[in-house]
């Protein structure tokens, strides 16, 4: 099915031109539950923001969401949107304090939250606010209300939203005419560094123009399923998993619980998406947790794995499961968010899995390089999409590498509020400082090697990437992740170990705490020097320190460096 040009870049044309293209094929919906055909997605968001505009949302205001990921949401952000006003989608893994700050410093005049994250605001004060809405249900909520007559809320509904009559959608703000490219469409709070969050300002033509050029990169159309799995408060799952779905009729489903492999596994078997949003760590932890178990059980595959075209059958056969596992008609898993462990994509690649990776910043809406999986190249981050230009910045070189500098029309238009950062991060002639060290190949393939801001110099000059080490650490079959830093002039790192395995070792001989305390110190220093036989001299650990719980991390799984940096 063709799709007619869109002549502006901005949401609600985005929106206009699907909702006129395919009025009756599935958009967004439960999986396992009925999907509202594009027709019935258009009628909420008509009726959402008429409600918003009697209540005097309008142009240029700022309109928060707090839920999690549901068919709602995305009504939701189209709704605000299409009349003009600006979206600041909330993490849910956000502390209350952080929560209220968000609402008072963008200064938002309306509310979406679900019954389940209310809880979060209930000690903010819902009286400054033109309206708050329970997600769930789209029905509206009184400030004063109890908790019980909220849960009551959220399981009659109301009908306050549902009693305002269809209009025009041109009425209801949902003309290609009613935004303009450059005025704001979200804001986005992100974890900074110190703990504090920036604030990213996106346009209308930022967003549509990063989820035009990965279309033009990765072709999905109306035909496409996808699974939702990752937060839509990042621009990551907003843009890729939202609106570039949506802009080309395809379907996407979400889940009612969190991701676990009994919620997961049976959503893949009913959805069996075509496409996927991911971070590392979600594939990493398969490949640990079930595929390498698997092959190291049986003596004849742990011998036949050493040799490397044995390894590639193995790892070709185990690649067919997995396909399998996602429903069996996936062509396109998609990794970004974060670096992937050398070890993990060379399965993928052996197993002919069909990954993408990506690399990008919320400040650039998001992509910034990509692949499709025909043209993956192992530990790169793909090449810059159309329109986009990247480079290394000569005055901020490390050898080969440098600071990773990029100008594309999904460039933020500025940091909320704070003037000396966007003059810091834009250069003087429009270049954005991504703070990523990388190199460029002669095909124009990206390589990250890791941020400038955490690498450490070595006692003779010597650049060393942390993230670099941590890749080999990686490598054992007992780390799950782990963080190198600087202490005391030592490089030290931190390792959470992979506790099921070493209790299936353990399990039976009666050991002692005193026993297991030891086990585990000696595993330690086993992880120490083999790593250390694995890197630069320079880069060599002192010491591999337990970390009994996992990482504290962002929404796209980074570990949270700041926290545990000092080594305290």
């Amino acid at each position: 099915m063709d799709l007619s040009p869109l002549t502006r870049k901005t949401l609600p044309a985005l929106l206009s031109r699907s909702l006129s293209t395919f009025p009756d094929l599935p958009s967004l919906g439960f999986a396992g539950e009925k999907t509202a055909t594009y027709k019935e997605l258009g009628e909420k968001i008509e009726r959402i923001s008429t409600y918003l505009q009697n209540k005097g949302v309008s142009q240029g205001d700022r309109v928060a969401i707090l839920s999690e990921n549901g068919p709602n949401w995305g009504a939701a952000y189209f709704a605000i949107t299409s009349i003009k006003s600006v979206v600041v989608p909330i993490l849910n893994d956000f502390h209350p304090s952080e929560i209220h700050h968000i609402l008072r410093h963008s200064g938002a005049s309306a509310l979406f939250v679900s019954e389940r994250l209310y809880h979060k605001v209930e000690e903010f004060d819902l009286n400054s606010l033109s309206a708050v809405i329970l997600i769930d249900n789209l029905s509206v909520i009184s400030p004063d209300w109890s908790r019980d007559r909220l849960r009551r809320l959220y399981e009659e509904g109301s009908r306050e939203l549902k009693r305002i009559k269809h209009m025009a959608l041109q009425k209801a703000g949902l003309s290609s005419a009613s935004a303009d490219e450059d005025d704001p469409a979200s804001i986005i709070y992100t974890s900074g560094t110190t703990g504090h969050s920036k604030a990213v300002v996106l346009t209308h033509g930022n967003i549509t123009g990063n989820a035009l050029s990965t279309h033009r990169m990765i072709q999905i159309n109306h035909n496409d399923r996808m699974l939702s799995i990752l937060p839509l408060p990042h621009v990551y799952e907003c843009t890729l998993g939202l609106v570039l779905p949506l802009m080309i009729g395809a379907t996407v489903s979400y889940l009612r619980k969190p991701p676990t492999a009994a919620v997961l596994v049976p959503a893949l078997r009913e959805v069996r998406p075509t496409v996927m949003l991911s971070v590392p760590l979600i594939i990493e932890k398969m490949y640990k947790a079930r595929i390498l178990p698997e092959i190291r059980k049986k003596m004849v595959l742990r011998t036949a794995y050493k040799v490397p075209l044995l390894r590639k059958a193995i790892n070709r056969k185990a690649g067919e499961k997995l396909k399998q596992t996602f429903g069996g008609s996936l062509h396109t898993f998609c990794i970004g968010g974060a670096g992937i462990a050398p070890d993990v994509e060379n399965f993928l690649s052996e197993a002919h899995f069909p990954y993408a990776i990506g690399y990008g910043l919320t400040e650039t809406s998001p992509l910034v390089t990509g692949t499709p999986p025909s043209t993956t190249r192992l530990y790169s981050a793909g090449k810059p999409l159309d329109d986009v230009m990247v480079r290394i910045d000569p005055e901020n070189r490390r050898g080969n590498d440098g600071e990773i500098l990029v100008k594309s029309p999904g460039m933020m238009k500025e940091y909320y509020k704070d003037p000396d950062l966007t003059a810091e991060t834009i250069t003087e002639d429009g270049w954005l400082r991504t703070g990523d060290l990388g190199t460029i190949d002669k095909d124009g393939y990206l390589y990250i090697r890791g941020r400038l801001k955490n690498m450490i110099l070595g006692p003779s000059g010597e650049n060393i990437y942390p993230e670099a080490i941590e890749s080999v650490l990686h490598r054992s079959e007992y780390v799950l992740e782990s963080l190198v830093f600087q202490q005391d002039g030592r490089l030290v790192a931190r390792a959470h170990l992979n506790y099921e395995k070493l209790d299936e070792e353990m399990t039976g001989q009666n050991l002692t705490q005193a026993q297991v305390r030891e086990y585990i110190k000696k595993l330690l220093v086993s992880i120490r020097e083999e790593t250390n036989a694995n890197v630069s001299s320079y880069s060599r650990l002192s010491e591999v320190i337990e970390q009994p719980e996992p990482f504290e991390k962002t929404p796209t799984q980074k570990i949270k460096r700041y926290l545990y940096a000092s080594g305290e």
